[in-house]
């Protein structure tokens, strides 16, 4: 079939006229800086992240073989994005502060997602299957500028989407994920043209995904690989079985063998590693209402405005959908969807592992866009983003004057306790953030380009402004409705003077992580034979049983103010048997909140 019969695209030349590169660089740049720096770690995901980043930096080899938070084995995902960030902590935490450094591993897996992405685009954009309809007299773009074009639409698609603003700037390990698997599809796209380079980008990729992740995870896209080949037939199979495969299970092979030879304690390097295996199996199951009614209440508006996007890529390419700009990313979104649906657990944080392949999708429905459509995403994104800007404005000057009173105290209801401090750095950043908006949206609506990324640059530029003014001028309220700092170190307060260890019961890994930093608490195990246990509990269950002539009393309870879900009650171990003193006052015990 000839190309004017299975090509959609009719293009010009002037449709595919690069981004001007200093507005790229300034939306990727200052979007993936924006929230890394002066903030605490945050609750949940976040801060257990950066538990284990820190337990590496200031532990020994045998944290960094088997990871853990305070001595309790963190096995849910594979260690790689944590030794980086572990490294990031020895190098510049004495200069930045241990979660600040932490997260310059978030930034670094951030571009690197961002320069797989446009590279992946642009070397499908510049085959030959792709290219627009080809004009008797001439006048088509060339392939160099259209794969360019799509490229810069691929990536201010990624940046548009709202959900990547939180989940991206996160110390966990989906972002080092979303970033190998960016890198896999790389090296699947390079391997077309370049199959010996191409598979062994995919081999890295594969295997940095497994040791980032769990073995399902890196299952399922080698599975979605295996259709791709099928699918697309100049997919090179040998060069990426032959090379590509064996280079993952090699890298994943020699961790594995240095945590087994390494370990102190050779039965226990066993079970960490058997855990790690184990855990996706207990985080995956069958299809379930609950994981389906939550993605899709969630999915479409924390992928807005790219699902709709890629949606049409899929219907306007209806006879090439075997060929490789539709068939590699749809494969690779296809297997991750479906690891959605099979989760035990829904949440939203494995939603960011969809974004690559399906920006890279959606970038090749640009071109077939009608003009109508394209107007429809300006003015929405025009107007959503606006109305969302004053919003933050008007909100956060109420709780900076007390006007109006009741808007005032409705802000300050939601975060009790909370002491507002005016910042003159936050609000001149948040004004040159708006005022940048106001001239993005002027240089848009006044110069109309006729490029194909014009859809998505007022998308992109205002997923920048809301997630630049949220963490300037709303950054300290945010920070203290979101961090364990203040509890975890009341508790720390309320400790004895001399103690053996903490027991934890019911807290979660980022409320170990945080009590463990913020409060410096050395925690134990049911085996250490702890005098003291810290419980987290929604309710008042009374204290644990008393041992024979030893009973547990209340020393402390306290929890965060901005969560009335959530109570923290730390017991001490007394012995009852001896003439012991009257009960102690404690005048640093928080009082009891309402």
């Amino acid at each position: 079939m000839s190309q004017a019969k299975t090509s959609p695209v009719h293009l010009t030349a002037a449709a595919t006229g690069a981004l001007p590169r200093a507005l790229l660089l300034a939306i990727c740049i200052i979007y993936g800086l924006a929230g890394l720096f002066g903030r605490d770690p945050w609750k949940n995901e976040d801060a257990a992240g950066f538990g284990v980043m820190w337990q590496l930096a200031t532990g020994g080899t045998q944290d960094w073989l088997m990871p853990n938070i305070a001595g309790r084995p963190f096995s849910e995902d594979g260690p790689l994005v944590f030794w980086l960030g572990g490294i990031m902590i020895r190098l510049f935490g004495g200069w930045l502060g241990a979660p600040d450094a932490s997260r310059l591993a978030t930034a670094l897996f951030y571009f690197g997602t961002c320069a797989f992405i446009w590279y992946s685009t642009y070397l499908l954009g510049r085959r030959d299957e792709v290219q627009p309809f080809a004009f008797a007299f001439g006048g088509q773009p060339d392939a160099r500028s259209y794969g360019r074009a799509l490229a810069d639409g691929a990536l201010l698609l990624f940046l548009a989407c709202v959900g990547l603003a939180m989940r991206g700037h996160e110390t966990t390990a989906q972002v080092g994920q979303v970033c190998f698997i960016a890198f896999m599809l790389y090296g699947l796209v390079r391997s077309l043209d370049k199959p010996v380079q191409g598979s062994l980008w995919y081999g890295v990729g594969l295997g940095a995904l497994c040791l980032s992740s769990g073995p399902i995870l890196a299952a399922a896209l080698l599975v979605a690989t295996a259709l791709a080949v099928v699918a697309c037939r100049p997919l090179p199979a040998k060069w990426l079985t032959a090379i590509g495969l064996p280079l993952a299970l090699a890298i994943v092979a020699v961790w594995m063998g240095v945590v087994y030879l390494g370990a102190a304690d050779r039965d226990e390097a066993v079970t960490f590693i058997r855990e790690w295996a184990r855990y996706d199996r207990r985080t995956y199951g069958g299809p379930s209402l609950a994981a389906a009614g939550f993605i899709g209440r969630n999915l479409f508006l924390f992928a807005w405005p790219v699902w709709p996007v890629a949606v049409w890529a899929w219907l306007s390419w209806r006879g090439m959908r075997r060929a490789a700009h539709v068939a590699l990313p749809l494969s690779m979104l296809t297997a991750l969807l479906l690891l959605l649906v099979l989760q035990r657990s829904p949440g939203d944080v494995q939603f960011i592992l969809l974004l690559p392949p399906m920006a890279v999708l959606a970038a090749f429905a640009l071109p077939t866009l009608a003009r109508g459509v394209i107007n429809a995403i300006d003015w929405f994104a025009l107007l959503f983003f606006t109305i969302f800007c004053g919003f933050l404005w008007f909100m956060w000057i109420a709780r900076t004057t007390g006007f109006p009173p009741k808007i005032a105290n409705n802000v300050y209801r939601l975060i009790p306790g909370f002491q507002h401090s005016f910042t003159w750095s936050a609000v001149v950043i948040a004004l040159a953030v708006t005022l940048a908006w106001v001239l993005v949206v002027r240089w848009r609506l006044s110069r109309a380009p006729k490029q194909i990324w014009r859809p998505v640059v007022i998308s992109a530029a205002g997923t920048t402004l809301m997630w630049v003014m949220a963490m300037t001028l709303w950054l300290p309220a945010i920070n203290y409705a979101k961090t364990y700092r203040d509890v975890a170190q009341a508790a720390s307060m309320a400790l004895p003077s001399t103690y053996t260890c903490v027991q934890p019961i019911r807290m979660g890994n980022a409320q170990l992580a945080s009590f463990s930093y913020y409060g410096h608490i050395r925690f134990g195990g049911p085996d250490d034979g702890c005098d003291v246990l810290l419980r987290h509990d929604q309710v008042d269950y009374g204290p644990p049983g008393n041992i024979s002539h030893f009973e547990w009393r209340l020393v402390w309870e306290g929890r965060r103010p901005a969560d009335r879900d959530e109570r923290f009650r730390m017991y001490r171990l007394v012995d009852v048997g001896r003439a012991a003193p009257p009960r102690p006052t404690l005048p640093r015990r928080l009082p009891r909140q309402p």
